[in-house]
């Protein structure tokens, strides 16, 4: 199974991974141009490792692995999501998107297209949200 993920991995990461995780890189540095930005900054470096190798992960809700409300679970990681909507949110949604769709063009693209549309979700609220591996899960 590990071998397929890896193959999967490779091809995503040229078929629209790299462009992606870049791209979440990129927002993680201007988040920390300000100290409130910081946090999201750290969480966008995380997203963005996913975005460079999303096959064999997966994200949960931090409430339902821990089993309990932190920070980031409650009322301000609501209002972190709207503003992290407003301003960075958005555009990585239409960039994975636009992804989702050139891979959806082929049948071989479906399973791309399909993890860009997962961080296409990912994209639009984050906040309160753990990347987890699908491995040590089972």
């Amino acid at each position: 199974m590990s071998v397929l993920r890896l193959i999967f991995n490779f091809f995503w990461f040229i078929l629209g991974g790299f462009v992606m995780g870049l791209a979440w890189w990129l927002i993680g540095l201007l988040c920390f141009i300000s100290i409130i930005g910081i946090p999201f900054g750290r969480a966008c470096f995380v997203m963005g490792e996913l975005a460079f190798w999303p096959f064999g992960q997966d994200v949960i809700n931090r409430r339902y692995l821990n089993k309990v409300d932190d920070i980031g679970t409650g009322a301000f990681g609501t209002l972190g999501n709207i503003i992290w909507f407003v301003f960075f949110g958005i555009w990585l949604a239409i960039g994975h998107l636009f992804h989702a769709i050139v891979c959806f063009v082929t049948i071989i693209g479906i399973p791309f297209g399909l993890q860009h549309l997962k961080l296409a979700g990912l994209a639009v609220a984050p906040i309160g949200k753990t990347v987890i591996n699908k491995q040590r899960m089972v």
